[in-house]
């Protein structure tokens, strides 16, 4: 490739003034897993078709999730330099409306439109936004950064989520896109890199939260030949989309990261980890990937540095344990997705038997913005030792679902009430399911307590990968944690005995109690079974799988003995021996 960076640069800036200051509107539709859940496809057509049969031409653009997935499918209009205009829970009809009263008839539709955001557009020579009088603010129509779920966030991983087109990368470069990767070329060592990222105290965000620089380092103290780094998006957390997100919207910064970590530790190959069937990850990961080799940005003597790293696209079938990191591994060397036996641990040997590193998509995505911006940036960001921001999914009984990214340190309890808007249909809020299935729960009365791993740890819950799913009066706890023990059952690989039995052993007691059964001796057999896997299982399944009873039992003890000792239900969701769950189990 004989590209200089800097005419790639200067070819995408061209290309995004003409995008954002030509002659024709620009209208982004949000095509996220959301999007297509709620119907995208059909609005993008009647978009289309609309614009056809007036006669009109508009660039029209698939992009990635907002965050705002409750108003999805999202449509926005931007005419040249002025600003975007949002609509909501578009429908094929409004999709029509949009186009007749937007474009053809040049105003936004304030009766119908969600909010803006301003038209701020940057000089390519000097890469600085206009002037506070250079942005044009619409009447009548609010604006969409004062909307409960943006107002308290800080954007880094999803800086360009929602705005750019996933599939083009030219777009990416021109919103700042791989130049860490061509600061940590041109201007440091690997040392000054893996240096950054370790002082920015970058913790993984997977769930497990060890240092990012310190298990960076066991690789780069390896000097074998062939070395891996391994992105892992195989997640399969029930109420947790923000790595799917990610893929869907920005694919570029998790490349450029994952080839960061690749110069930083010296390894030779990366792989980027997705679950089998999760298409638009898929695809537009795929794209990216093949963007980025075209323009030389991975693959041999990368920017004419002498540093060579490759990156392949690797799928997995439907397991959840794939996502531990040495069943991820054996699912890439075409086995079944089985944590191993360790040590040796994977810096040792891993992948292929190689030395390897795995981190999770959310920690990778950082590592652009840490490197381009320094250290210090980000450790300013956060509380204590948890640096950075959280990457929050918020799904359940709350007003406003959808994708937020908060500093850490961002209290919980503001979080539910003003970002997502507290509980619809003026009920009570139960309490909240934090980090998965593995993760745990937290009464209404114990939200009060900032985000931050060791804090949160202490309250019973985990960050894990940032799934929070909330839960009105209507709720059974007990109920609740059975669904969430079947589920672990069911993905439980089956390969330890602590976990398989132990898995099966808890279901079997809540569906006893859930079918108001239960006896007196049944809670100390519960806290005895998950003793026995936290102690003997092999991976995190096992070790973690009790947290969600624990938890339930630490703040809703008197909800289960009232189903043991009273048999009755507080909400009427278990019906006694009529009680029928409806999960599949192995």
């Amino acid at each position: 490739m004989t590209t200089s960076f800097q005419e790639i640069v200067v070819e995408a800036q061209t290309r995004w003034q003409a995008l954002t200051a030509g002659s024709q509107p620009w209208i982004r539709v949000g095509t996220a897993l959301c999007g297509k859940a709620a119907g995208c496809d059909s609005v993008v057509d009647a978009i289309k078709g609309a614009l056809e049969s007036r006669g009109m031409r508009a660039t029209v653009s698939e992009v990635g999730c907002l965050g705002l997935c409750f108003a999805e499918p999202l449509v926005d209009v931007q005419f040249p330099g002025g600003p975007r205009i949002f609509y909501g829970n578009v429908t094929p009809e409004i999709a029509q409306r949009i186009v007749a009263n937007h474009i053809v008839g040049g105003e936004p539709d304030a009766e119908i439109a969600l909010g803006y955001l301003e038209g701020v557009f940057t000089d390519p020579s000097t890469e600085e936004p206009d002037s506070e009088d250079d942005r044009i603010r619409p009447k009548n129509i609010p604006n969409l950064d004062l909307h409960p779920m943006r107002v308290l966030e800080t954007r880094i991983v999803l800086r360009n989520s929602g705005t750019i087109d996933p599939m083009d990368i030219y777009q990416y470069v021109a919103n700042g896109g791989y130049r860490a990767l061509e600061k940590a070329l041109r201007e440091m060592t690997a040392e000054d890199t893996l240096t950054q990222v370790a002082d920015s105290g970058l913790r993984g965000r997977g769930g497990a939260a060890f240092s990012t620089g310190t298990k960076w380092k066991f690789l780069a103290g390896s000097g074998a030949p062939v070395k891996y780094i391994l992105c892992n998006c195989e997640e399969g957390d029930p109420g947790a989309f923000n790595d799917k997100a990610i893929l869907e919207s920005d694919p570029n910064t998790l490349l450029e990261g994952l080839i960061l970590a690749g110069y930083a530790t010296g390894a030779s190959h990366g792989y980027i980890f997705i679950r089998h069937g999760h298409d638009g990850p898929i695809d537009r990961c795929r794209a990216a990937v093949n963007q980025a080799l075209e323009l030389g940005l991975w693959g041999e003597n990368i920017l004419d540095s002498g540093f060579n790293f490759q990156v392949e696209v690797a799928l997995t079938g439907d397991s959840y344990v794939a996502g531990e990191e040495s069943g991820l591994m054996e699912a890439i060397e075409g086995k079944r997705a089985m944590p191993r036996f360790r040590p040796p641990f994977p810096a040792q040997s891993g992948l292929f038997g190689k030395p390897t590193n795995i981190n999770n998509v959310k920690t990778l995505a950082y590592v652009p913005e840490i490197v381009s911006k320094g250290a210090e940036w980000f450790a300013g960001i956060g509380h204590n030792q948890s640096t950075g921001t959280a990457i929050l999914c918020l799904t359940g009984s709350l007003n406003y679902t959808g994708m937020v990214e908060v500093p850490l340190g961002t209290n919980l309890k503001d979080v539910i009430y003003q970002v997502a808007g507290g509980v619809p249909a003026g009920k009570e809020l139960k309490l909240v399911q934090t980090g998965g299935p593995l993760g745990g729960v937290l009464g209404a009365d114990s939200i009060d307590v900032v985000l931050d791993f060791e804090i949160l740890r202490s309250a019973g819950a985990i960050m894990g990968s940032g799934g929070i799913i909330a839960a009105d009066e209507d709720t059974c706890v007990v109920d609740l944690t059975r669904a969430l023990i079947a589920f672990c059952q069911y993905e439980s690989c089956g390969k330890c005995f602590p976990c398989r039995m132990g898995m099966s052993h808890l279901l079997e007691v809540l569906e006893r109690i859930c079918r108001l059964e239960g006896q007196p001796q049944d809670l100390d057999l519960m806290r005895s079974v998950g003793e026995n896997m936290q102690a003997g299982s092999l991976c995190g399944h096992g070790q973690l799988g009790f947290n969600p009873v624990a938890s339930a039992l630490k703040h809703f003890g008197q909800e289960f003995e009232t189903h043991i000792i009273d048999r009755q239900c507080p909400t009427g969701r278990c019906l006694g021996p009529r009680f029928s769950p409806k999960l599949s189990r192995r």
